[in-house]
């Protein structure tokens, strides 16, 4: 499974943050173009970027794992996750024993802190730079999304050529695209020009 590339063309090696939940934006780290997946992880730098750019970042020193361990692992995560939201949104029941391997492997940590107004906030942290330290927040997510979403809300972007996953936070639950400026408006733009063609 993929996503619509075409408009993140500008910027292929940053996957797009669209999905407005960790467990999608996982999902979002393929994509399509022009019938032909992109994948945005080559390396285990690529993953740690993309970990980073979700606030799940590795203690000083960078991760304890042989090279390409964490690139496989992610890799195997998605595919995983993809086959529980899928089926969860089909309303379908999957084998969770691949999931709860990836939780049972995270070790955390609860931390509490002051947030931006000075408020006290619970959160928890990864121990350690293990790739299940690195994962483990994702898995959580992928996990929180089966247990407390909305199935309703867990919605694919409706233009034909894409496939990038988000969860429909909007008021009036209406959302249709991954986003209104990329695909919403090629798909209008589409239809626009197949009734002038008319």
């Amino acid at each position: 499974m993929a996503a619509s590339a075409k408009p993140h063309d500008d910027n292929l090696n940053a996957a797009p943050m669209l999905g407005d939940h960790l467990a999608l934006d996982l999902l979002n780290t393929e994509a399509r173009n022009d019938d032909k997946t992109v994948e945005y992880w080559h390396s285990d730098a690529d993953v740690l970027r993309w970990l980073a750019q979700h606030s799940i970042v590795p203690a000083a020193g960078g991760g304890a794992f042989a090279a390409g361990e964490l690139l496989a692992q992610a890799k195997a995560l998605r595919s995983l996750a993809k086959g529980l939201i899928s089926a969860f949104k089909a309303g379908k029941s999957e084998d969770i024993s691949g999931l709860n391997e990836y939780l049972h492997a995270y070790h955390s940590a609860l931390h509490l802190a002051r947030d931006n107004d000075g408020k006290l906030a619970l959160s928890r942290i990864a121990s350690g730079t293990t790739i299940a330290s690195l994962l483990g927040p994702v898995a959580e997510a992928v996990a929180q999304l089966l247990v407390e979403a909305n199935v309703e809300l867990v919605k694919q972007c409706e233009h034909p050529d894409c496939i990038l996953w988000f969860y429909d936070r909007t008021k009036a639950h209406k959302r249709r695209w991954c986003s209104m400026a990329l695909c919403g408006n090629r798909y209008k733009a589409a239809q626009f020009r197949k009734r002038s063609s008319s």
